[in-house]
């Protein structure tokens, strides 16, 4: 068999991540090696804390090498290895670096790690940060910190800080980029769904035209829907 993915063990797998702390920087063998990680993950194994750990800390050496192709399975890797690997802060300070950067094809991708990682201690500091990409001129980026503040907002120990974004999130439903209206659209409501007052008002000022996309139609259409049905319930009131 000529795939290099059969048969893999973590085990082994784990002892080939130590191909990170090389010097200098092989970025197409350790390409392979996250490759193989990922697909380890991906097939539903889970690798101990011990192995995860010691990978993840390895693999964030690999953030001095500027290699594209390296650097976006890095992203990859992080986000899936992190719930299993101990003192994933370690990498956040390389993740808001590459997400405040110039180099707008790591910045989303570094967000979407970034927010993976992020708990009640480490939102405060990167706040601003999110805030800001939240309304950036890529759509990309913009598009990342909507649905990475979506996932945020499901976190308890998040939650209250995402509710203090609406502002940015309601200057974002203007974007004329259909995803970026689409995703800001939802975070919104996901912000104010408690609220039926605000929601309804919410509804009624969006159906005066402000949406382009196509997307963002289909999604108002059902909070049409859910307003209609609220008013007809008397125990949704």
């Amino acid at each position: 068999d000529n795939n290099p993915f059969s048969n893999l063990e973590k085990a082994s797998v784990a002892q080939e991540s130590r191909i990170f702390n090389a010097t200098p920087i092989q970025p197409r063998k350790c390409c392979f090696v996250l490759s193989k990680i990922l697909y380890i993950i991906y097939q539903g194994d889970v690798f101990s804390t011990k192995e995860a750990t010691s990978a993840f800390f390895a693999m964030t050496r690999l953030f001095q090498h500027k290699d594209s192709s390296m650097r976006k399975l890095v992203y990859l890797t992080i986000k899936e290895l992190a719930p299993m690997a101990e003192d994933v802060i370690i990498v956040t300070s390389s993740l808001t670096k590459d997400m405040t950067g110039k180099e707008d094809s790591y910045r989303a991708s570094a967000i979407r790690a970034l927010c993976r990682i992020t708990d009640a201690t480490m939102i405060q500091a990167i706040e601003r940060y999110l805030k800001q990409s939240i309304v950036d001129r890529n759509p990309a980026v913009a598009s990342a910190a909507l649905v990475s503040s979506v996932h945020l907002l499901q976190q308890k120990a998040t939650f209250d800080v995402v509710k203090r974004w609406s502002n940015e999130v309601q200057e974002a439903i203007q974007n004329k980029n259909i995803m970026v209206q689409y995703h800001a659209l939802g975070l919104l409501y996901k912000l104010k769904e408690k609220d039926r007052l605000a929601v309804s008002k919410l509804v009624q000022t969006l159906m005066r035209g402000s949406v382009r996309s196509s997307y963002a139609t289909c999604l108002l259409i059902r909070f049409v829907k859910k307003c209609m049905e609220d008013d007809t319930d008397p125990s949704a009131r």
